[in-house]
This record gives structure tokens, sequence and C-alpha cells, in this order.
């Protein structure tokens, strides 16, 4: 997965993120929501033929006391716990 930071400020990150779509963009973004210290999550993703960029660029907003790149640690880290999760429910049924 390749990302590019765009801007970065302590309670404020936006990344482009190569090569995802909305399936995994919204299972991020909804698990970053679930994050503590987070106050906004969300992304952006213009089609090809608007003439805009082609990989969403995820923004992050967080409270005054949280540094947003530890938010997204956070937040991926719940993505591998719910993944991990579904893997054992599926395998024990």
């Amino acid at each position: 997965m390749e990302l590019r930071v765009i801007e970065k400020e302590d309670t404020m990150l936006a990344i482009e993120i190569a090569g995802e779509d909305h399936t995994f963009m919204n299972v991020l973004k909804g698990a970053l929501l679930e994050t503590d210290g987070v106050d906004a999550a969300t992304y952006d993703m213009n089609p090809e033929q608007s003439g805009g960029q082609t990989d969403p660029v995820l923004t992050i907003k967080t409270e005054e006391n949280v540094d947003a790149l530890d938010a997204l640690e956070a937040g991926t880290q719940r993505v591998i716990d719910k993944s991990e999760s579904l893997q054992a429910a599926y395998d024990a049924a």
C-alpha cells in the first residue's frame, strides 16, 4: 500500500492512499470514527474522468490532545482486529 502525506498538523492529517477503493476506505473510515479522540474522518475520491485525483484522500481530525497519526494507527489496528475476529468466526463455523 502506497501512502502520500498531503497535509500534516498535530490534530489533522490528510493522506492519499494509492490503489484503494470505496470498500477499503469505508471500512477504515468507520474504524476511525469508532476511535477515541477522533472528531471526524472522511475521504474523497474523484472519478478519473473528472480530471481530479483518482486515489482516495483520507482526512482525519482529532481532539486537541490526540495526535492524528496516532489515531490513524489506532484505527488501522481496529481494522486488523475486526478482520482477525471475522476470520476466526468463519473458521469456527
